[in-house]
């Protein structure tokens, strides 16, 4: 510095104004963001359900966490036997054909009877089981009535069965029925009989408790039932909207 120059002034920086208060209206404008960015995150994933399998879902990967792994294999509509496919229907969800995700007629019967009876279609399953959480919550249910329009609108009756019978729980640690049949029959989800398929089925809405193969004679009579129902949608074409 020469003999005589002053010093040039220090810069001072500008202290950064202090940020306002969050407000109502802030909270509900980030809130709308994220539940935006949810409904495409959503949306995205049927979209690619379309083609891509769900061979990871939220339940699957607890079960698996929780059991140190699971028995699970994935296998196209074409590799499960027929009858299969026509006893879940008959069993879990009758009108499969004709609603577009909420059988109401069965909502109504469900009213009647009382909290004994469910009336989840197996649309309202596959949106639980892929996209959501297990457990009775209100959050979950209203979730999955939101949601469940939304899988049937893009994927087919087809597709959307073809998802519940490799993502339903069969056994303890068993999702899927190619699972099932190799661990209680031996044998591929192509070559099970009607009484092996049906057997699987009655298990269903106990997994854990119920064993297809070594049935109690509850299970047996359940089973033949399934098949008289199996048989009923497929004379009167309710199986139309998922059979070639």
């Amino acid at each position: 510095m020469a003999k005589g120059t002053k010093p040039a002034p220090r810069s001072r920086k500008k202290a950064a104004p202090e940020r306002a208060p969050w407000t109502g209206r802030d909270v509900a404008r980030l809130a709308g963001r994220i539940a935006m960015g949810a409904v495409g995150v959503f949306v995205l994933l049927v979209l690619l359900g379309t083609f891509i399998n769900p061979r990871l879902t939220p339940y699957l990967i607890a079960e698996g966490w929780r059991q140190g792994g699971v028995d699970r294999v994935w296998v196209p509509m074409e590799e499960i036997a027929p009858v299969m496919a026509r006893a879940v229907v008959a069993s879990e969800d009758a009108n499969f054909c004709q609603h577009w995700g909420f059988d109401m007629q069965a909502i109504r019967k469900a009213l009647d009877e009382g909290a004994g009876r469910g009336a989840s279609t197996i649309s309202q399953q596959v949106t639980k089981n892929v996209f959501l959480w297990q457990g009775r919550s209100w959050l979950r249910k209203a979730l999955e009535s939101v949601m469940t329009p939304v899988v049937e609108l893009v994927w087919t009756k087809r597709r959307v069965l073809e998802v519940y019978l490799n993502v339903a729980e069969t056994g303890t640690g068993i999702f899927g029925v190619e699972a099932a049949a190799q661990r209680y029959f031996g044998v591929s989800a192509a070559k099970l009989s009607p009484a092996q398929a049906a057997l699987i089925v009655a298990a269903l809405p106990d997994p854990k408790g119920r064993n297809p193969g070594r049935p109690s004679g509850f299970l047996r009579g359940r089973a033949r039932d399934i098949l008289e129902g199996a048989a009923t949608i497929k004379a009167d074409g309710r199986a139309a909207c998922f059979e070639d």
